[in-house]
């Protein structure tokens, strides 16, 4: 059997669970926390990992990245403001998120607006996380080109020394959060037959939302 048979022949018939409108919480939000709290207690790896998209140009660009924080409604992560990412998120603020839990047989699409959380958030942060972690954060130009793997540990160890007498490493200005605030929120549960539970979450320009459910 070549790949593409193998890929052809490849099926999963979806009998977890079942999810209809009348299951849903008022507000996505608080049904996003309802299915995170099964994917925690399921043990599912880095259940916070999800992919995001961006748009350079006309042309869409995907990465995963780690949910760190959901304040006031709105999905938080970290990453580097000199990225690729960051660089489209300057020229277009409109984004998608999407979460799979495979083991649940779930998936959540997300969309919405990005803006930049304020700098306290993004100290309080960059303290929590492992010292490791923050030196990692002055190494890495992240998106720009390497001549070597060596080059970049190199980096590391030099700024692990440079700080190793500081009890507290500042945050590199080109670091920090973003947050996303959202429009539009799909949840899908996978059902026998390809005949998919999918329940859309969309707000009106008066800031309710609205429920529905879409065909699979």
């Amino acid at each position: 059997m070549n790949l593409n048979e193998k890929l052809e022949s490849l099926r999963v018939n979806y009998m977890l669970k079942s999810f209809d409108v009348k299951d849903c919480a008022d507000d996505p939000i608080e049904q996003f926390q309802i299915w995170f709290k099964e994917a925690l207690s399921a043990q599912i790896e880095e259940p916070n990992a999800f992919t995001l998209s961006t748009v350079q140009g006309n042309k869409p660009r995907s990465r995963v990245v780690l949910l760190k924080g959901i304040e006031s409604g709105r999905f938080v992560f970290y990453t580097n403001y000199k990225s690729h990412k960051a660089e489209e998120i300057n020229s277009n603020s409109f984004v998608a998120m999407n979460f799979l839990w495979l083991p649940l047989q779930r998936q959540v699409r997300i969309e919405g607006q990005i803006q930049k959380v304020d700098s306290n958030t993004s100290d309080d942060y960059f303290h929590k996380r492992p010292r490791e972690s923050q030196i990692g954060a002055w190494a890495s130009l992240q998106s720009s080109k390497l001549s070597s793997r060596e080059d970049l540990e190199k980096n590391f160890k030099d700024l692990e020394a440079q700080f190793s007498n500081e009890a507290v490493i500042p945050r590199p200005e080109n670091w920090g959060g973003y947050e996303v605030k959202v429009n539009y929120v799909e949840f899908w549960q996978g059902r026998t037959s390809r005949l998919h539970d999918r329940i859309a979450y969309e707000k009106s320009n008066s800031g309710n939302w609205s429920v529905s459910r879409l065909s699979p």
